[in-house]
């Protein structure tokens, strides 16, 4: 359940802070009061694309925050995906929109734009103002089914996808082997060319690095052997003031002490030992000195073989196992156009037998899809009949397109409704309006609820062309619904609104002489008035508080009666 909202200076907001309450939450206001940019924030902390424009005039940032308690189930689910939960279920979302970048957050710690909308799903359903048009896509239909199918449809289309993968894949080589003859005499002539020219090299895996120090060594010889040099004259004993002979004096000096002070033998050791030392590391430095001798004749070899290496990698790969890998697939390629026959002997049969795995796998997708299309139907008619549809017929139709497979199967999925006695039925995107469309949305979500994991779901202005009786049909199924979850909506009807469990009023105003939209919860009685005001009455006259007074008694008795089934 959604406890709480969090807003911070964004578009018109300053800062506003809404707590939620268990059943139906209604938001209601005048046009251009704002109302869109509380569900607008709802969806920005839960992914939805943000820029720099949503933040409030003058501020470095906006922040939206949501908090969560979550059941069992959404616990689960969640922490499935390593996202931190609370001992308690509590769950924070936060996110913050800079110019440049937003930051998410959940209980403190930042989580990826690909984490959040795994997560964005648990917590809470969205139907947007227009959301009802998404039933006119032609592939509507299927995915709402499958939905209603649950776990068994989702496994079997994703064990289609891996399968069609390597079907796809196989026929496009096959297809590729489908050339004249002469092609492929070219194409196996230039494979035995290339494989010939790499083999020729003789490669080694290792010499990569070997080739590469050898030459910068003999590159860079004679400024080595200077260095050396160098070197060996300052640490040696034939050059004057070099180490060898200043340490050898100092030596003999030092051993004079010791036939005075005994104190002195540690240093004298100490010396000795350096001495040694120095000799060694002389002796070293003119065996090093006699192995940077400049060969010609090595570094021309050298040289011929980097060139090699590096005409190699311009043609087959980046590095010396890029090469060799390169070699390996190049002999696969050649053995396969050399038994081309028995290859593509193979690859048929390979492709034969996934596309009888893929029919198989369509076929039990089929047989979930039809048998779940009868109770769904059954069920949408119910909920139909509550929203005012009278004599309705309604069929989820299912028809295999056998030769059409695809990653979700071969069906072709239609919902085919009549809302006029007589008339035949026919596909629900020719002949249903707007406002018809957004009661069949509402009826679908109703039917889904129950079977959906999240307790929370939000309608931004359901009521888009419904009014009169329909309103109150729509708002009793809404009430209804509000006992088993928490809803939030955002609506213009009075029939709606007086199913608030909690109602807040959303306004548009002056703080110090700038605009900012605030949002505050109404009393019993602040309530009635702005039901009034919904109802079209510009003075509230003891008349029309009457009649808002009465439409809540009534919405009343519908949600007792929803308490006690």
């Amino acid at each position: 359940m959604l406890e709480s909202l969090h807003v911070k200076n964004l578009a018109l907001i300053d800062e506003q802070e809404v707590f939620f309450s268990p059943g139906m939450n209604i938001l209601t206001g005048e046009t251009g009061a704002g109302k869109s940019i509380i569900i607008g924030s709802i969806n920005l902390a839960l992914g939805a694309k943000a820029g720099k424009d949503y933040i409030r005039s003058g501020a470095e940032y906006a922040l939206v925050e949501l908090m969560f308690s979550l059941n069992e189930q959404q616990c689960a689910r969640i922490r499935e995906l390593d996202i931190p939960i609370e001992e308690d279920g509590t769950l924070i979302l936060q996110r913050k929109i800079m110019a440049t970048r937003s930051v998410c957050r959940v209980n403190g710690e930042t989580i990826s734009a690909g984490e959040l909308k795994s997560l964005s799903g648990y917590l809470l359903d969205m139907y947007g103002q227009h959301e009802h048009q998404s039933l006119l896509k032609p592939q509507a239909a299927r995915k709402m089914l499958d939905e209603y199918v649950g776990n068994k449809a989702q496994d079997i289309k994703a064990l289609l996808k891996e399968k069609l993968l390597d079907y796809r894949k196989w026929k496009e080589e096959l297809e590729e082997q489908n050339s004249d003859e002469a092609m492929r005499q070219r194409e196996a002539k230039l494979l035995a060319f290339e494989i010939d020219e790499i083999e020729a090299a003789a490669l080694d895996p290792e010499e990569d690095e070997q080739v590469e120090r050898k030459y910068r060594r003999l590159v860079n010889a004679k400024r080595m052997k200077e260095v050396v040099y160098g070197v060996h004259g300052l640490t040696g004993y034939e050059e004057e003031g070099s180490a060898g002979p200043i340490i050898g004096h100092a030596l003999r000096e030092l051993k004079t002490l010791s036939a005075y002070d005994e104190e002195s033998m540690p240093l004298i050791a100490q010396l000795t030992d350096i001495d040694d030392l120095l000799n060694d590391f002389n002796r070293a430095m003119a065996q090093y000195e006699d192995s940077l001798e400049f060969d010609g004749e090595e570094f021309a070899l050298l040289e011929e073989r980097l060139n090699l290496l590096n005409h190699l990698k311009d043609k087959y790969g980046s590095t010396i196992e890029d090469i060799l890998k390169n070699q390996e697939e190049k002999q696969q390629a050649l053995l396969r156009l050399e038994n081309f026959e028995e290859y593509r002997q193979q690859l048929q049969e390979k492709i034969k037998q996934r596309e009888k795995e893929i029919q198989k796998l369509c076929r039990d997708l089929s047989k979930l899809r039809k048998g779940a299309a009868e109770p769904l139907t059954h069920k949408l008619k119910e909920a139909l009949a509550d929203l005012n549809f009278l004599d309705v017929e309604f069929s989820v139709s299912v028809t295999p397109m056998e030769e059409e497979f695809s990653a979700e199967g071969h069906d072709k999925v239609e919902f085919l409704i009549s809302t006029n006695p007589g008339e035949a039925l026919k596909p629900l995107w020719q002949i249903a309006s707007g406002g018809e469309l957004s009661r069949i949305m509402l009826a679908f979500k109703t039917v889904f609820a129950d079977r959906d994991e999240t307790d929370t779901l939000v309608f931004d202005e359901i009521d888009t062309g419904i009014s009169g009786r329909t309103a109150w049909k729509v708002s009793e199924k809404l009430g209804r619904l509000s006992r088993n979850h928490q809803i939030i909506c955002i609506t213009h009807l009075a029939q709606i609104a007086s199913m608030a469990d909690s109602h807040f009023l959303i306004e548009k105003g002056l703080k110090k002489d700038r605009t900012v939209t605030d949002i505050r919860e109404l009393s019993d009685e602040e309530s009635l008035k702005e039901l009034a005001r919904l109802l079209g009455s510009g003075e509230l006259t003891e008349a029309v508080l009457g009649n808002a007074r009465e439409m809540r008694q009534t919405a009343c008795r519908v949600k007792d009666s929803a308490d006690q089934r």
